[in-house]
């Protein structure tokens, strides 16, 4: 546990990832097989269930330390981690434990089913044994909660880097249902268990914004020109009769589209292709709210399926029948994907469509009005380009349609993080609906040094309740705020989601009075 403790003080003392995999190395280092097992388990979110209910742990605490129930109150308010807090509030430890993770998880693991008692004479026994650090990790084990400010990426990476390896290929190895009996670590995660060259993506390529006059870009007939749509970019592979789908995120998302697994396993050929994962129904494209109700989910319910269809829109190929075709010229790998994936297109697989003008003349009207069909823009792609790895200047460029805005007013910020950890950064805001305020996004990017600094004056001069490390302030600074989209949303008061939201800029020339209403955001929505 000790490693293990270490590893996780180490993680939650910086927000720098170079710092993070540091830490993970030197973890993967010292620790024992079975701990770094366990340490994969619980960071690819393969937790135990809870052993204890939190309200125990809050009760024995207390006759431990026989504070009156307000003040383990406020200092868990002050906390925000119920863990955390127990850990911080015990005496200090009497002795110290050599157990290993592995060992305290087995005995979390049988502690489930055991009767309260025992439960509370293990629970306080142990408690005497470990640190602060290891009785927080120690409580959120218990209580099956525990999670760390580790993306899967930045595990991933650490693994990759470890081993010396490809970060796609640490991925499949240590996806899916595997057993801690079953595997080694080394064997896990350097793929012994798995075949990992079959699942293996290309770097994207990737497009710069468009910073220049359509006419600085030669004649309009080099170009080929579709619309940029807004949703999960991915490759899509078949090899060997297998199907993997890879988020640019690097993440292997086949669970989440299963019908798409269908779909491509159908069309008779081997293949990378790059597109564009969105629900679509009846031809029509929905907004990304729509796809978003569908992400991280393990498993999609049938109704689902049937209400949020999604389908991919195919920009390019990268790959043919087992060769490589990166490095030949967009007009020949769009000429491979009409003439032979054309046959195949269904509800579920569609060719990216391409706009045929002869001139440059109108695009900027088709661009402007490319949010009625739920586009972000237009993508202009030089004909003879190869599919670049990551971003080449001139090839591909994006062309984005505005960003909506609406005035909102600040209603709870929080303080940040790192160089910025002494002044507020994250911020809520709010609209009006009707006599009320109701919340309608969160952001952390706009503002300058200076901007945040006065802001942060004004929250401690006018903060009206506090909650853990948010605070409630009167209803009056009033700021722009832009976004790439809008939908309902039923996970949010306001009834809708904003995409990407930022600040653009604080009007102060504005007054509460001034901001948008509810009502007035949903016209928004297409």
């Amino acid at each position: 546990m000790k490693e293990f403790a270490t590893l996780i003080q180490n993680l939650d003392s910086t927000n720098k990832t170079t710092q993070k995999l540091v830490a993970i190395e030197q973890f993967l280092k010292e620790a024992s097989h079975d701990d770094k097992l366990w340490f994969l388990a619980l960071f690819t979110g393969k937790r135990p269930k809870r052993a204890v209910t939190t309200a125990l742990l809050k009760q024995w605490v207390l006759e431990v330390t026989q504070l009156p129930d307000w003040l383990f109150v406020e200092s868990y308010a002050a906390v925000g981690d119920l863990g955390e807090t127990i850990a911080l509030l015990l005496p200090n430890s009497e002795a110290s434990s050599e157990k290993s993770l592995a060992q305290w998880m087995e005995e979390i693991i049988v502690l489930k089913d055991q009767s309260d008692e025992v439960k509370k004479t293990y629970v306080l026994a142990s408690w005497k044994q470990l640190n602060t650090t290891e009785r927080f990790i120690f409580n959120k084990l218990l209580g099956g909660s525990f999670r760390v400010g580790v993306s899967s990426k930045t595990l991933v990476n650490a693994l990759a880097k470890f081993y010396k390896i490809e970060a796609t290929a640490v991925t499949h190895a240590i996806m899916g249902d595997w057993k801690m009996n079953e595997v080694d670590f080394d064997g896990l995660v350097t793929g012994q268990f798995t075949e990992v060259n079959k699942s293996q993506p290309y770097p994207f390529c990737l497009a710069y914004a468009l910073d220049k006059n359509l006419e600085d870009l030669g004649d309009r007939a080099d170009w080929q020109i579709e619309y940029k749509w807004d949703g999960i970019r991915a490759q899509l592979i078949k090899r060997e009769d297998e199907i993997f789908i890879w988020s640019r995120g690097e993440e292997l998302v086949n669970d989440q589209f299963p019908e798409m697994v269908q779909a491509l396993i159908a069309i008779p050929y081997d293949f990378v292709i790059d597109g564009e994962l969105l629900v679509v129904k009846d031809n029509e494209v929905f907004n990304f709210s729509e796809l978003q109700k569908r992400l991280n989910r393990k498993t999609i319910p049938k109704k689902m399926l049937e209400e949020l269809p999604v389908a991919v829109y195919v920009y390019d190929v990268l790959e043919w029948q087992g060769k490589d075709i990166r490095l030949h010229p967009l007009k020949e790998r769009r000429n491979v994907l009409e003439t032979h994936f054309s046959p195949f297109v269904t509800k579920h697989v569609y060719l990216s469509e391409i706009i045929h003008t002869t001139s440059w003349q109108g695009l900027d009207n088709l661009r402007q009005n490319a949010r009625v069909i739920n586009s972000e823009g237009l993508m202009l792609k030089n004909l003879d380009s190869p599919y670049h790895t990551g971003r080449k200047r001139g090839d591909w460029w994006k062309w984005k349609i505005d960003p909506l805005t609406i005035d909102a007013v600040l209603i709870y910020a929080q303080k940040g993080s790192g160089r910025r950890s002494g002044y507020y950064t994250d911020y809520t805001f709010a609209v009006k609906s009707e006599d009320k305020l109701v919340t309608i996004a969160k952001a952390y990017s706009g503002l300058t040094d200076v901007e945040i600094q006065e802001v942060s004056k004004f929250v401690n001069k006018n903060a009206i309740e506090k909650f853990g490390p948010v605070r409630t302030v009167k209803p009056e600074l009033v700021f722009e705020i832009a976004f790439e989209g809008i939908g309902f949303s039923n996970r949010h008061k306001s009834g809708v989601a904003l995409r990407f939201p930022r600040i653009l800029r604080w009007r102060k020339d504005k007054t509460v009075a001034d901001i948008d209403t509810i009502e007035q955001v949903k016209q928004l929505i297409t």
